[in-house]
C-alpha cells in the first residue's frame, strides 16, 4: 500500500490504518508475526520511529501485542469481548460528555437497548447472575447505604440482568449503555429518587427474570424508566427554579 502525502491523517495513522485493514479483512489472522520494524519501514517508505509510532497506535486498540526476545516482535492479537469492555465503557462516556447528549436521549436509548436483553435473560440468565441481581437487591434496602453506593450496585443490578441474556455481543454494545449512561443519569437523580421505589422495581424485574416472564421483566423496565424520567422532569423543574 502507498501512502497518501495529501491526505489529513498523519503517516503513522495512515499505516496503522492499512493494517488495521488487513487484520480486519483476514490477510493477518490472529497470532500472527508482522513483518519487522526495518521490513515495514521499507514496505510503506518510511522512517522507523513513524512505524513505531504506528504500531503503539494498534496496541493501544488491543490489535497487536508485543514480545522480546528471539522470536518477539508484534503478533495479531486475539480481542476478546471483555477487554473491549473497558474501551466501549470510556468511548460511551466520553461521547455523552463532550456532545452533550441530553438526559431523554441517554434514557431513550439505555432502556430501549436493555428491554431488548430482558426476555432473553428471562430464559438464558444463570444462576450466578440471578444471584448477583438478588445481592444487590439486598444491597440497596441497606440502611446508610451511600448515594454512591447505591448508584455502583444499580449498575451492577443491571449489568447482571444484560449479562444474563447470554449473547457477548449484547453485552458488549451494552457496556456503553449501562455503565457510561447509568450513571450519568443516576448523577441528575440520586437527590429526588425513592429508594423504596426503585428496590420495588428492581424486585419486579428480578422476579420476572426468575419466573422466566419475558414480557413482565420488559413491563417492570418500562415502569423504571417512567420513573427515571419523572424524576429528571422533577430536578430540572426545580433547577429551573433558581
Amino acid at each position: 500500500m502507498k501512502l497518501d502525502p495529501n491526505s489529513a491523517a498523519d503517516l503513522s495513522a495512515q499505516i496503522a490504518q492499512a493494517i488495521r485493514d488487513a487484520i480486519v479483512a483476514g490477510d493477518l489472522i490472529v497470532d500472527e508475526r508482522l513483518p519487522s520494524e526495518a521490513e515495514l519501514s521499507e514496505q510503506f517508505q518510511v522512517s522507523r520511529p513513524t512505524v513505531r509510532e504506528a504500531l503503539k497506535r494498534l496496541a493501544a486498540q488491543s490489535l497487536i501485542r508485543t514480545q522480546r526476545g528471539a522470536t518477539g516482535g508484534a503478533f495479531v492479537n486475539r480481542l476478546n469481548y471483555e477487554d473491549a469492555y473497558s474501551q466501549q465503557i470510556t468511548t460511551s462516556t466520553l461521547l455523552l460528555s463532550m456532545n452533550a447528549v441530553s438526559f431523554d436521549t441517554a434514557c431513550e436509548a439505555r432502556y430501549a437497548l436493555e428491554r431488548a436483553c430482558a426476555p432473553l435473560s428471562a430464559t438464558r440468565r444463570s444462576a450466578d447472575q440471578l444471584a448477583t441481581m438478588r445481592a444487590e437487591i439486598f444491597r440497596q434496602g441497606q440502611p446508610g447505604l451511600t448515594d454512591e453506593a447505591f448508584c455502583a450496585s444499580d449498575v451492577a443490578f443491571h449489568r447482571a440482568l444484560v449479562d444474563g441474556a447470554g449473547n457477548p455481543v449484547l453485552s458488549y454494545q451494552l457496556a456503553g449503555a449501562v455503565e457510561a449512561m447509568q450513571p450519568l443519569m443516576n448523577m441528575i437523580t440520586f437527590t429526588a429518587r425513592d429508594r423504596q421505589i426503585i428496590l420495588a422495581l428492581h424486585t419486579r424485574i428480578a422476579d420476572a427474570i426468575e419466573a422466566g416472564d419475558g414480557p413482565d421483566a420488559v413491563q417492570g423496565l418500562s415502569a423504571l424508566e417512567d420513573e427515571t424520567r419523572k424524576l429528571a422532569a422533577d430536578v430540572f423543574a426545580a433547577r429551573a427554579k433558581r
